[in-house]
């Protein structure tokens, strides 16, 4: 199983992923953790993204894709994998057909979890972290046992300043300015699966188990 899960901030794409790993035996693969990675093992290709990072330039899309296709060839993820946080462009998504192509691979679906901005609003700005720890509770739906401390360092949690409502707005705005032409490109292919992203966790997990059957 070869999915792609794509989805607004707030919309519990890191929530179902934990799930579908779980249930499909299959590896989460992020590009942020990919990176990190092989800098931190000081990899030909952690090296060369550092060189980008120390300038202050974005790492680019073939160098990320080049570490893409470094995991594909390990055998663990010959069982699958779930794709987060990559592609977020057309550039990258078109690189990556091109880089299925060249290994004999398919994607199987691309999840699109759906939620409305008033929602997501309300999920983002309820978030509260950990200085410490750096914990993430939301109000709404895994609040602190003692209101506004963390539950395992007993420090004062804080309300970052991107969980508030015009920095969550511009973050939306940003999704859909970036990630609506990225689902029309898998449209094309017959690979997207819309999933209302409302209602309680394992409603909107059994949606998804519904499509992908």
């Amino acid at each position: 199983m070869r999915i792609i899960l794509l989805g607004p901030p707030g919309a519990g794409k890191g929530t179902q992923a934990k799930l579908i790993v779980k249930d499909y035996h299959i590896l989460q693969l992020s590009t942020g953790d990919l990176l990190r990675e092989n800098r931190r093992q000081a990899t030909a290709l952690g090296d060369k993204a550092q060189t980008y990072m120390d300038a202050g330039d974005l790492v680019p899309d073939s160098l990320v894709l080049d570490m893409v296709e470094v995991e594909f060839n390990k055998p663990e993820l010959d069982a699958g994998y779930i794709l987060d946080g990559f592609p977020r462009t057309c550039p990258q998504a078109d690189g990556f057909d091109g880089l299925l192509k060249n290994m004999n691979l398919q994607l199987d679906h691309v999840l699109v979890l759906e939620v409305p901005d008033a929602e997501l609003i309300r999920r983002l700005t309820a978030r509260r972290t950990c200085p410490e720890c750096g914990h993430i509770y939301n109000l709404i739906f895994n609040p602190p046992q003692s209101e506004g401390i963390c539950d395992h360092d007993g420090v004062t949690l804080v309300h970052r300043s991107d969980d508030t409502e015009v920095t969550v707005q511009n973050r939306l705005k940003v999704y859909q300015e970036q990630t609506k032409p990225l689902i029309d490109h898998y449209e094309q292919q017959g690979l997207v699966r819309h999933i209302d992203g409302t209602g309680d966790v394992q409603a909107i997990y059994q949606r998804i188990r519904n499509v992908m059957k």
